[in-house]
C-alpha cells in the first residue's frame, strides 16, 4: 500500500524521504515535487524499475523517461559530449525548467527504453527533489500522471491517477502546471549543427535564443509535424 507524506511537517518529511530512498533502492516508484509538475521517479540504473515506471503511466519503451540530476557535474558523467552552447544554457537555466537531450555515454549500464543513444537531462530547482537526488544519484523521472491525462500539480492528484503503483508520495504543496521546456542538442556536436525545441514550456523560445543565438532552429511552420 502506498503512503503519502506531508513535507510541511518536518517529522513527516524525514520519514517520507527515508522511505523514498528505501523504495528506490528496491526498484519501487516514488512521486516527488519538482519546480514544474510532480514527477514519478525510479532508479535510472534499474531496467526493471524503469519498466515499472512506464507501466504505471501506461507508456511504451518508445517514450523513455528523462533523467533528473542533482548537479551540473552529474551531466558530465551521463552525456558523451557537451557542446559549448549547452554549457551556456546550463549556466543560465539550471537548476530550472529546461530539459536537454544529448548523446549519452555508451558505457552507461542502464536501459531507459528506445533512446537511440540519447539521454534527456534536467536539474530541477526544488529543495526536496535535489536532496533526494543528492542521496540516490540520477533518477528516471516522468510527469506523475497517466498517459493522456494532465500532469499532476499536487501529490493528491498524482495518487488519484497512479494509486498503489507508487510506493511513496511526497507532498510538497501545489506546483506549477507548466512542464519543462525540452531542447534537442544532439546535432550541435557536428558542423553546422543546430538546437531544436521539442516542447515549449517553462523556458521560452526567446530566452533560449538570447543565450544560443542563431544556433536555435527556426520555429516550424504551423502545418508541420507536431511532437507529443
Amino acid at each position: 500500500m502506498s503512503r503519502l507524506f506531508d513535507s510541511s511537517v518536518e517529522s513527516d518529511l524525514l520519514t517520507g524521504m527515508r522511505l523514498a530512498r528505501t523504495a528506490l533502492r528496491r526498484g519501487e516508484l516514488v512521486v516527488i515535487p519538482t519546480d514544474t509538475v510532480y514527477g514519478i521517479a525510479a532508479d535510472a540504473f534499474s531496467p526493471q524499475a524503469v519498466q515499472r515506471l512506464l507501466d504505471a503511466k501506461g507508456r511504451t519503451r518508445q517514450s523513455p523517461p528523462p533523467v533528473l540530476v542533482p548537479s551540473v557535474g552529474t551531466l558530465e558523467a551521463l552525456a558523451a559530449v557537451i557542446p559549448d552552447a549547452v554549457r551556456k544554457l546550463v549556466d543560465e537555466f539550471w537548476p530550472g525548467g529546461l530539459t536537454i537531450v544529448l548523446p549519452s555515454q555508451p558505457s552507461l549500464a542502464w536501459d531507459l527504453g528506445d533512446t537511440d543513444g540519447t539521454v534527456a537531462v534536467r536539474m530541477p530547482n526544488n529543495r526536496i527533489a535535489l536532496e533526494l537526488l543528492s542521496e540516490t544519484g540520477p533518477l528516471a523521472v516522468s510527469s506523475a500522471n497517466l498517459t493522456g491525462q494532465p500532469a499532476a500539480t499536487t501529490a493528491a492528484d498524482a495518487e488519484a491517477m497512479l494509486g498503489d503503483s507508487v510506493n511513496v508520495y511526497i507532498d510538497g504543496g501545489e506546483s506549477t502546471s507548466v512542464s519543462s521546456t525540452i531542447v534537442d542538442a544532439t546535432r550541435l556536436a557536428g558542423p553546422g549543427g543546430t538546437l531544436t525545441i521539442l516542447r515549449e514550456g517553462a523556458i521560452s523560445r526567446e530566452q533560449i535564443r538570447d543565450v544560443v543565438g542563431d544556433l536555435l532552429e527556426e520555429e516550424p511552420p504551423a502545418d508541420g509535424v507536431s511532437i507529443p
